[in-house]
Order: C-alpha cells, then sequence, then structure tokens
C-alpha cells in the first residue's frame, strides 16, 4: 500500500512542541531527525569521535519531523490540522509531502523508539523490542501514539521519577488526564495497589485502557472519559495530574476532597514561566515538599496544609 509521508521542518528550538503536535495527528508514532547536539549525543550514547560523514553534513539549523498517513486517511485535512495548531504556537515551519510505501515508514519510524531507563527503577520499552537485559529494572511496555505520554518529553519523565519516591505496596492512585496512562501503569508496576485514571478524550481513555492490557495491569486500572475530577470518588494515598498549569491551577480548588490527610500531590506539565502561578494557587490549601526541574518544566510535590 502506498502511505504519504509528510515532513515537517521547523528550528530545532521548536522540536519538542511541533512533535507533540505531529503526534496528535496520527496513532502509531512520528520520527524527529535533530542533528543540533550530533557529537554531545554520539559521545554520550557511543563514547565514540568517529562519526559517519553523512551524519555531519547533516543541516544543524533545521529540525525534520516525519510522520506518515494511511492510504484510507486524507493527508490534507492532517496537514491543515497541522498549519493551523503551528501558527497559532507561533512555529515557523515547512510542510512537504510525498508518497511511500508501508515498509519505509514502518521500519523508520521505528527505529528510532528504543528502551528508555527513568529514574532508577523503570524501563520503558516499546512492543517490539526484544530486550536482552532489563537490568534490574521494572518493564513498562508502552508504544508512541496518539495519546500523550510515552515517557520521552521531559513532564512524563519528571512524573515517573517522582512516583518512584512515593509508590508504596498498598498505595492507591488517582491519574487526572491520564493520556496514554503510563502514570498509572507505572504505579501499579512498581507495586501500587490500584489506579484510577481519568481523561476528557476518549481516544486516550481507549488507549489507557490497551497499554494497561499490554503491561498485565488492567485488572488494577479503571479508566474513565470525563473532565478532570467529574468521574473520581473515593480518596486516594497519591494524586498525580500531568497537564497544564491552568488545569492544575482548576484541579487544585477541589482535589483535596480526594485525597487523605497524607496524600501526596504531584503535578507536572508546569513550564518555569507558570511555576509562580500554581504555588500562588496551591499556597492556602497545600504544602509544597519538593520542586524537581527538567529542561524548563516543573514537577510541584505538594501535601494538604
Amino acid at each position: 500500500m502506498e502511505w504519504t509521508q509528510i515532513t515537517i521542518n521547523v528550528k530545532p528550538s521548536d522540536v519538542d512542541l511541533a512533535g507533540d503536535i505531529a503526534n496528535m495527528t496520527v496513532p502509531y508514532g512520528i520520527y524527529i531527525e535533530d542533528y543540533t547536539d550530533l557529537e554531545q549525543g554520539v559521545q554520550e550514547i557511543a563514547h565514540v569521535d568517529l562519526i559517519d560523514e553523512e551524519l555531519l553534513s547533516k543541516d544543524r539549523n533545521v529540525a525534520k519531523i516525519h510522520i506518515y498517513i494511511d492510504p484510507e486517511e486524507s493527508p490534507a485535512e492532517a496537514i491543515a490540522f497541522l498549519t493551523e495548531r503551528y501558527q497559532a504556537e507561533n512555529i515557523e515551519h515547512t510542510i512537504e509531502e510525498q508518497k511511500c510505501e508501508e515498509d519505509d515508514w514502518l521500519n523508520n519510524w521505528r527505529k528510532y523508539f528504543k528502551p528508555t531507563e527513568v529514574g532508577e527503577k523503570l524501563l520503558i520499552c516499546p512492543s517490539w523490542y526484544e530486550l536482552e537485559d532489563t537490568n534490574g529494572r521494572v518493564v513498562l511496555d508502552i508504544d508512541p501514539g496518539l495519546a500523550f505520554g510515552t515517557g520521552k518529553h521531559e513532564t512524563t519523565r519528571l512524573c515517573l521519577s517522582t512516583l518512584e519516591k512515593y509508590v508504596t505496596k498498598d498505595c492507591t492512585v488517582l491519574d487526572v488526564g491520564c493520556g496514554s496512562g503510563i502514570l498509572g501503569i507505572a504505579s501499579l508496576l512498581l507495586g501500587a495497589k490500584s489506579a484510577f485514571g481519568v481523561d476528557i478524550d476518549p481516544l486516550a481513555v481507549r488507549t489507557a485502557k490497551e497499554n494497561a492490557k499490554q503491561n498485565n495491569v488492567e485488572d488494577k486500572f479503571l479508566v474513565v472519559c470525563g473532565d478532570l475530577t467529574e468521574k473520581v470518588q473515593g480518596k486516594y494515598d497519591i494524586v498525580v495530574a500531568n497537564i497544564v498549569a491552568d488545569a492544575i491551577i482548576f484541579l487544585s480548588k477541589g482535589v483535596k476532597e480526594f485525597m487523605n490527610d497524607d496524600t501526596v500531590y504531584i503535578m507536572s506539565g508546569i513550564i518555569d514561566t507558570r511555576l509562580s502561578d500554581v504555588e500562588e494557587a496551591l499556597k492556602d490549601d497545600f504544602t509544597i515538599i519538593d520542586r524537581i526541574f527538567d529542561n524548563g518544566w516543573y514537577c510541584v510535590v505538594a501535601k494538604k496544609s
């Protein structure tokens, strides 16, 4: 079958946000070419100085995002969506379109997704990758897809590494805005007794359920479709919200009713320019016990005052 390859050219400084937007158009992954820190990356990963001349000749001023459109879908709709979203985010871009065979895109994007160690305990692994050694880590099987959350983005990594510190064998977890379900699933793999996930996007709910089944925790992970906490009942030992600053501010007005006295409240998706706004919203009802920073993003941990 002939698929359509869409290539989006953006500035390297915009590639993370542009990639997140591009990933909203397809349920089967994207891949990104960004050679900005080629030498440093090769040193860190392979510990060698010798780099192929073809790679050295790549343009360092442009990052390329590749997505692939199913023959039964409309490339024009995807391009229109991307154009609208990039313009709204003031991301300079150009978009190219060409035909390709199915085998091409399968091999292209999959080779860019490798097992990723997160924190001290977790190893995120795509389903098609055969692991030879887990290095003693807990393996979380999750594939890149339409629902946000594969462990690649700073906000998700911050949440995962923070959850490691607080998940206990008998705890219960509430994941607000669960996306792919990665945080709830990780909590269960780390030993939590049960998890409840909620997301406003029906596709995210379906994806989270599929990911739970893939990790054999579907009997412990209940996922529902709803806006923030409208479908939530009961109290939880850990509440995690990897969303955006405005949603966290709104959520924090009423989330206490779902918390025990010593519940840990983990919030991420907070860009550094909005940290003060979130802390201002928390100050009357919560005590902040930790702040973790990664590449422009904050994770804030709090308890009830």
